[in-house]
This record gives C-alpha cells, sequence and structure tokens, in this order.
C-alpha cells in the first residue's frame, strides 16, 4: 500500500508531461494562427470582395487629385511672364501682335485672348468694341468650364459612390450574419466575427475614402475658379489699357487746365 502511493505521484507527472506534449502542438497551432493574421488582414482583406471596388476607388480619386493639382497652376492659367508681353502690346495698341502671341502660347490666358481680342472694334474707339470682347470671354470661359471641370467633378462623384459601396459591403455583411445564425441556431461569437468584420471595414473604408474627396473637390473647384477669375481680370486690365492709350488724348482735353490727374 505504501509503494502504491509513492508511486502515484510519478504517475501523475508522467501524466501531466505527456498531456503537456499532446497539447504543445494546438498552442503552437493556435499561436501561429494569431501571427499570420497580419495587419493588412485586419484591416483592409477581412473586409471581403467589396474592399475591391473601394480600393478601385481610392486609386482613383488618388490619381484624379494629383492630376488636378498639377493642372491647375499659375503657370498653366495666367503667367506672368505673357502678363507682361500681352501689356506692353496692348498699351501700344499693338493688338493683331497681342493676338499673335496669345496664339502661340497655350496656357489659358493666351487661348482666351487668341479667340476673344478679335472682336476689338477699331471704329468703337471709346469702347474698342467692349461689349463683343466681354461676351467673347464669357463664351471662352463656359466652354472651358465644361472641359476642365469634368475631371474635378468626377472626385466629387468618387466622394458620392464610396460610402454607398461602404453601405453594399455592410448589407452583405449582415446578410451573410444574419445567415450564420439561422445556419447555427445560436449566436456564437466565433462564427459571427467575420460577417461583421465585412459590415464594419467596408462601411469605415468607404468613409475613409468620401471624406478626404469631399474636401479635395472643393479646395480643387475654388483653386479653379480663382485662377479663371484672375485669367479674366487680366483681360479686362489688357483692354482697359488700349481703350486708355486710344482715347488719351480725349481724356486729357476733358482735363481743365492746372488740375493734376
Amino acid at each position: 500500500m505504501t509503494q502504491k502511493l509513492a508511486n502515484r505521484p510519478r504517475f501523475t507527472a508522467s501524466a501531466a508531461i505527456v498531456a503537456t506534449l499532446l497539447a504543445t502542438p494546438q498552442l503552437f497551432a493556435q499561436a501561429e494562427n494569431v501571427v499570420k493574421e497580419t495587419l493588412l488582414d485586419r484591416w483592409v482583406l477581412n473586409g471581403g470582395p467589396t474592399m475591391i471596388l473601394i480600393g478601385i476607388a481610392v486609386v482613383a480619386f488618388i490619381a484624379l487629385a494629383v492630376y488636378n493639382f498639377m493642372s491647375l497652376t499659375k503657370a498653366k492659367f495666367c503667367p506672368s511672364d505673357l502678363q507682361a508681353a500681352l501689356m506692353e502690346h496692348m498699351t501700344e495698341c499693338r493688338v493683331r501682335s497681342a493676338i499673335e502671341l496669345a496664339a502661340s502660347h497655350p496656357s489659358y490666358l493666351g487661348r482666351m485672348i487668341a479667340y476673344s481680342f478679335p472682336n476689338i472694334d477699331a471704329n468703337q474707339p471709346e469702347t474698342l468694341g467692349r461689349d463683343q470682347v466681354e461676351d467673347a470671354i464669357a463664351d471662352f470661359t463656359n466652354n472651358e468650364s465644361r472641359k476642365s471641370m469634368q475631371w474635378i467633378n468626377y472626385i466629387s462623384l468618387i466622394a458620392q459612390a464610396s460610402p454607398m459601396l461602404g453601405l453594399t459591403g455592410t448589407v452583405i455583411g449582415m446578410v451573410n450574419a444574419f445567415g450564420t445564425l439561422k445556419t447555427a441556431g445560436a449566436a456564437d461569437p466565433s462564427a459571427l466575427a467575420g460577417d461583421i468584420s465585412v459590415a464594419l471595414l467596408t462601411t469605415l473604408w468607404g468613409l475613409f475614402n468620401a471624406i478626404p474627396c469631399i474636401l479635395c473637390y472643393f479646395i480643387l473647384k475654388n483653386k479653379y475658379n480663382a485662377l479663371v477669375a484672375e485669367s479674366v481680370h487680366t483681360a479686362e486690365e489688357l483692354l482697359n489699357a488700349a481703350v486708355a492709350t486710344v482715347n488719351a488724348d480725349t481724356l486729357y482735353a476733358k482735363i481743365p487746365e492746372g488740375i493734376a490727374v
């Protein structure tokens, strides 16, 4: 009896060692599964197939933002060197030279001057046909706005579509979650985790893309409007310079002698 009691601790220790050895592979497997789930899996890939569409929207937004920021620059709209050269021509009333210079320049201002200044009418010395020139400038800006703003409007389209894509993923995840509940017959957290990840991650990334799109859209739109306004203002200053030169003698004749201008 005493010998059996003495052997019992040895048996218990052996059993513990065997149980530990048997459980070790399972523990390593669980640890390996935990290590394998990277941040990419947790925050992106677990979102399911809808993340592909949201990813395309993110890439499209980045490409459009870079393209528009590179296009909306002062050098491409109203360069200072062209302004100075045109002002020199218009101050001397060299309208044809100004039109030829503008036509050779690919900037927004150059194309605007080449389109509108042929409407200058020397038979109207007091205004040089200002009304016709301003109508041509307005017509040019409207035509160019349709071309330039479409690339900015695409960003607005992505801003509106991204939350809808996220909502689509949310609906898919919730449908799968209820399907799992119906099949399992009980609320098993591990069974629902994947479906809930789809629902939440797609919503997250949809909003994550939509918010910068909205901000970028208004920034680019305001920048475009500012550049166009500067170009239009420059064209008006050029026309005013020519009108002032043509009517210089008349203007001074109307000023009584001894009064400074």
